[in-house]
């Protein structure tokens, strides 16, 4: 296995087409790992106090229906 090092090394003499497609496949590495954690916290009721809040702010009067065509997009993760 190479170290860190020898990794960057080699990432540093890619082509530049190599680049992007080393880039792309890293990121959708990244998203899947991410989407994985986020299944597995929400199947195991880790994230239920999100629901929580969301249904009290609700009730609060301080949440709105959500347009299908105006809602956020969601950040993955970030460094």
């Amino acid at each position: 296995m190479s170290t860190v090092e020898e990794i960057k090394s080699a990432i540093s003499a890619l082509s530049k087409e190599d680049c992007v497609h080393l880039r792309e496949w890293f990121s959708e590495k990244d998203w899947k790992q991410w989407e994985e954690e986020i299944e597995k916290d929400s199947s195991s009721g880790k994230l239920d106090f999100l629901m929580e809040e969301a249904v009290a702010e609700k009730d609060r009067g301080r949440l709105g229906n959500s347009s299908p065509t105006k809602r956020r997009t969601v950040s993955g993760p970030t460094r």
